[in-house]
């Protein structure tokens, strides 16, 4: 019973506000004139019914569209996330490397690299 109650006061609470609102002209004059432009639609489409079907038809050939795409995206996305997986063992395995050549090289000191002579120098062209 309370639900039953709970509806009906949700509606006469909705009628009420919307009976209060109407007090305002301008709101009185919009609702007017929604109303009209709503039953002219209204009448136009039960007149050429063919017009909301295709309507329809023009949105839901959107609608998949952009579906299709989001899917091609999703895919590409997913394609490169694994891509990305398989690499990042190499790519560990490389860093770990380099970090290894530099702490010989730091281990080792400055005088086990070698030593350039003049003929080694980079020339920079003019």
């Amino acid at each position: 019973m309370g639900k039953s109650l709970f509806w009906k006061g949700v509606l006469f609470g909705a009628l009420a506000g919307g009976a209060l609102s109407l007090l305002d002209k301008s709101t009185r004059e919009t609702v007017l004139n929604n109303c009209r432009n709503t039953s002219t639609n209204v009448g136009y489409y039960l007149k050429h019914p063919s017009e909301a079907v295709n309507q329809v038809k023009d949105v839901s050939n959107k609608v998949k569209t952009a579906i299709d795409q989001v899917s091609e995206d999703v895919a590409f996305i997913t394609g490169t996330v694994e891509e990305i997986k398989e690499m990042a063992p190499e790519v560990t395995q490389i860093v770990q490397n380099t970090k290894q050549a530099f702490s010989d090289i730091k281990l080792k000191g400055s005088s086990e690299l070698p030593e350039k002579s003049a003929d080694d120098s980079v020339q920079i062209p003019h």
